[in-house]
């Protein structure tokens, strides 16, 4: 080994940066995107990183690795660099245009020679594949060196379970602010304003936790997530969903600005203490589209009668909203999940768990649905998120035994469909949980009463547009699936959302458009092997081998022991033909029988 060659170790900030549709470009036109390649590295990526203070290590094609000495330069950089790119794009034609993700890391790399390797350098690829188009997904130990010291904001993603690392990698996202911002604001490629609908229209944001006890997050949480249930009973009245509204978490927000990311005429913001045995709420509506203040007032009570205290923040709210439609007044029906405190508490606590989409959260959100469920024998909801939680293991792939799973999940959405006739939530986790498991039509069933119940419930259209490809109604699910979207434009589950467009696109005969759509779910969710799956038959059926070729192959590191035949587990195709479809477009993408 020569002396350039010698091993060693040191601390560094690693980039990995990466072109979004690389090979769509490619297929396209190679020689344009090669040039145009060459051209954004001499005008924008060499500059930056020179006044950056960092050193490129190496070039792969779609994809660059940059290392620094600090964090705070690599940051730097990453928005200088996605400044540089959107400016070379002002004149692009759209399907043209070159977008980069880009990672952050901080830590122990192995240097030989001007290559660098280690478990550093890996988790920067990851978190690359977490970003944004357009955007900029760095690590807890980037967020922590850089907080304050950048002109940047951070949206926390929380803990990321990411390929070949044991541990979940909790993530955040990158946002300019500031100066620099205004003069070069960072295109939404996926959001643009969104209209007002034709009835009045909100978003209730996550209310701030000012309880001393941080692990009472998740009771402010579950209880903004009623009030938006309540207010969905109103039929009239255009409710965006809990999963959007929570995107802005944690974030010192523009509320004008919220209003129009989320197609809204108001937005209900406010807070939670709780000490004890008592509770305090704050709330305030506000009128997106001014700023100004239409109500705000104050709620003290006992935890025993949270369920009152949220009625009144509901009735109020309403009550002010409803006069500036001509309304007098509106009939509503108080539902409340349960009387037993304890049962309630363990449900939120598995709401939060579910959120997560990690394989270990599932089981722990079970585990509280399940003892919320044994603690109060009529609670349909906690009794339908429970059977939830084993049609969430199908899309992922975490079904342990198929069989056992599958006749407690059907089980436990009879039972909750039963209990809850009127309850949306209910029906729609029982209906949900029915289709994954081969009784498509009672699930679908339960799914039209679901969202004829609630017709804001986000998620409900979400997983109905799942059951009507499988009832054999692929443009259905995709008006169903771009209607969740609407009443949920920035949801969590926005890549389940993506899947089933690209599902219902790929059954339709769309094959592009469903490639798209499957592409845009695994940015958001690298680890769904639904999603993988769909773009794997999409591709195939688009005649693209290569691409199909790859999702088949990621397919395979997500669940070794995949075959054709394994997917008859968690996909319930009523029409024969669909199905040998689907399988056949499997069996062309490479994946075994």
């Amino acid at each position: 080994m020569t002396a350039d060659n010698v091993l060693k170790r040191r601390l560094a900030a690693i980039l990995v940066a990466d072109v979004v549709g690389y090979s769509r470009l490619m297929e396209a036109d190679e020689a344009g995107t090669l040039g145009a390649l060459r051209q954004r590295r001499a005008s924008v990526l060499d500059p930056v990183v020179r006044a950056n203070h960092g050193r490129i290590v190496k070039v792969m094609g779609d994809g660059v690795l940059i290392e620094f000495a600090s964090a705070v330069d690599a940051v730097k950089a990453a928005l200088a660099l996605q400044v540089g790119m959107t400016d070379a794009n002002t004149d692009v034609a759209p399907d043209r245009q070159i977008i980069m993700r880009i990672g952050i890391n901080l830590g122990d790399v192995i240097g030989e020679g001007r290559d660098i390797y280690g478990e550093s350098v890996n988790i920067a690829a990851r978190l690359e594949t977490l970003a944004e188009p357009g955007g900029i997904c760095v690590s807890a130990k980037v967020h922590d060196e850089v907080d304050r010291k950048v002109d940047c904001s951070f949206q926390d993603m929380g803990p990321q379970s990411v390929k070949n690392i044991a541990r979940d990698v909790r993530a955040y996202h990158v946002r300019p602010v500031g100066a620099e911002q205004a003069a070069h604001p960072k295109p939404d490629l996926t959001r643009p304003d969104l209209a007002l609908p034709d009835r009045p229209s909100i978003a209730v944001l996550p209310f701030q936790n000012m309880s001393a006890d941080a692990e009472q997050e998740y009771f402010a949480d579950g209880m903004v997530e009623d009030i938006i249930t309540e207010l969905s009973r109103a039929k009239w009245l255009f409710v965006i969903a809990r999963n959007s509204s929570f995107a802005y978490k944690g974030k010192a927000v523009d509320i004008k600005q919220v209003g129009r990311e989320l197609g809204v005429r108001y937005v209900l913001e406010g807070s939670v203490r709780r000490a004890g045995q008592r509770l305090r709420i704050t709330g305030q509506l506000i009128d997106a589209s001014t700023g100004a203040h239409l109500w705000a007032d104050r709620f003290d009570g006992d935890v025993a009668d949270v369920f009152d205290l949220q009625d009144q923040i509901t009735q109020s709210v309403v009550g002010t909203i409803a006069p500036r439609m001509e309304l007098a007044e509106i009939d509503r029906t108080k539902h409340k999940p349960t009387e037993s405190m304890d049962a309630y508490d363990h449900h939120l606590r598995g709401m939060a768990e579910f959120n997560t989409f990690d394989r270990a959260a599932n089981a722990r959100a079970l585990t509280h649905f399940l003892r919320a469920f044994e603690l109060d024998p009529e609670y349909a909801a906690a009794c339908g998120m429970a059977a939830r939680t084993y049609a969430q293991r199908v899309g992922f792939g975490w079904l342990g035994d198929p069989e056992i799973e599958s006749s407690e999940a059907i089980r436990l959405a009879r039972l909750a469909a039963k209990l809850g006739p009127d309850d949306a939530i209910a029906l729609a986790a029982a209906g949900f949980a029915m289709s994954c498991f081969h009784n498509v039509p009672d699930g679908d069933a339960l799914l039209e009463r679901a969202v004829a119940l609630n017709p804001n419930l986000a998620w409900a259209w979400h997983m109905s547009g799942i059951s009507k490809v499988w009832c054999g109604y692929p443009e259905e699910a995709i008006l169903r699936a771009a209607r969740a979207l609407r009443l949920s434009p920035q949801d969590t589950q926005a890549f389940g959302i993506q899947s089933v467009l690209a599902f219902g696109n790929l059954m339709a005969g769309h094959f592009d458009t469903a490639i798209s759509h499957a592409e845009t779910c695994l940015r958001l969710r690298p680890h769904f092997l639904f999603g993988q799956a769909v773009l794997a038959a999409s591709a195939a059926s688009a005649g693209r081998h290569e691409l199909a070729a790859r999702a088949t192959a990621r397919m395979a590191e997500l669940q070794p022991d995949l075959r054709v035949a394994t997917l008859k587990n968690w996909l319930s195709f009523v029409h024969p033909e669909d199905n040998e479809k689907w399988e056949q477009a499997l069996r062309r993408a490479g994946l075994p029988d």
